[in-house]
């Protein structure tokens, strides 16, 4: 039982805000760059890195500007890095992405090469980047996503993924029983050993349409309504996807986007016993750099505030575009 406080005047809670080395004391939320995971775009086919228009500062990356900005985010502090690859070719059941030679394989292959254990190298398991028509699975000759049909390719992709050196694999698509497949299938393959952080709570969100051009996945018709969780969906639906990934052996779960859904974020963290990521999505990245291009906000504090309302809503990990800045800024 908390016992009474006092009242004004003998309780004042500016005492405690008085300086800025006071607030620091007290603090009761805190970044640190090893929470923090850096969203990285390569492109098959390109010898220069390509700015993404809608994301200022974001690129799609040659394999080798890929590897020195990964370079930078490690000396930063970042705690991990996720890939996303966009091949030459791409066709209805995204051959490239389970391609040993694929250009995510190939980037992760770089990246362990050259920095070894130093950052928890990840990739986005899915198949959206590689396939024609945009969608996050195979279609049926209806043109729906055929769910289980899709969970295959997700083993596969993951298996290449866990071969080329990928430290965590992510499954991103939100199909019923992708972490279970995938976990099956790392198990039978000499991967028990990879963790798979789930997508466990992904929303049908308007703020990703910046990513759509980083990543080339806009659909090509359609939208993914009826994969991705609908934001005015029933309650409780996001906590028992996230049970039901942690039933199939998820090993950490997500929920994206972050800002929006600050309060989903805390209703899992505060339901789970694992870690809890959450993905600042590029249109938050988007409208806070568009913003502040037209000097209508305090850039850097707009950051900084936004991660810390995601780290207060219970995060244990931030994927965010700003994350070497921000780690660089704290350390």
């Amino acid at each position: 039982m908390r016992m009474t406080e006092a009242e004004f005047p003998v309780a004042r809670p500016r005492r405690l805000r008085g300086t800025a080395a006071m607030r620091r004391m007290v603090a009761g939320t805190r970044l640190h760059p090893a929470e923090l995971v850096l969203p990285m775009f390569v492109k098959e086919g390109v010898t220069e890195p390509q700015p993404v228009t809608s994301m200022p500062g974001v690129f799609q990356h040659t394999r080798d500007s890929l590897r020195k900005a990964a370079h930078e985010a490690a000396e930063a502090g970042v705690g991990g890095l996720i890939l996303f690859g966009i091949p030459e070719v791409k066709d209805a059941r995204g051959s490239a992405g389970d391609d040993p030679d694929g250009i995510v394989q190939k980037a992760v292959a770089d990246l362990r090469a050259d920095l070894g254990d130093a950052v928890v190298v990840m990739t986005d398991t899915c198949l959206d980047e590689f396939t024609d028509h945009g969608h996050c699975g195979v279609l049926t000759a209806a043109g729906e996503v055929d769910n289980d049909a899709t969970l295959e390719r997700y083993a596969s992709v993951a298996l290449a993924q866990a071969a080329a050196g990928s430290q965590v694999v992510a499954p991103s698509g939100m199909m019923d029983g992708q972490v279970g497949a995938i976990r099956a299938a790392l198990d039978a393959n000499g991967f028990s050993h990879i963790p798979i952080l789930a997508y466990s709570a992904k929303y049908a969100s308007a703020f990703y349409g910046p990513f759509r051009e980083a990543a080339e996945c806009a659909p090509q018709f359609g939208d993914r309504n009826a994969y991705q969780q609908d934001p005015a969906g029933p309650v409780g639906e996001a906590l028992r996807e996230v049970r039901l990934d942690l039933a199939e052996g998820a090993d950490a779960v997500m929920v994206k986007p972050a800002l929006a859904y600050l309060d989903i974020l805390r209703q899992v963290r505060d339901s789970v016993d694992v870690p809890v990521a959450a993905y600042q999505v590029s249109g938050e990245y988007a409208m806070v750099e568009a913003a502040a291009a037209n000097g209508w906000i305090d850039r850097d504090r707009i950051i900084m505030e936004s991660l810390i309302a995601i780290r207060r809503a219970g995060a244990d990990m931030i994927l965010t575009y700003w994350a070497t800045e921000v780690a660089r800024r704290l350390s």
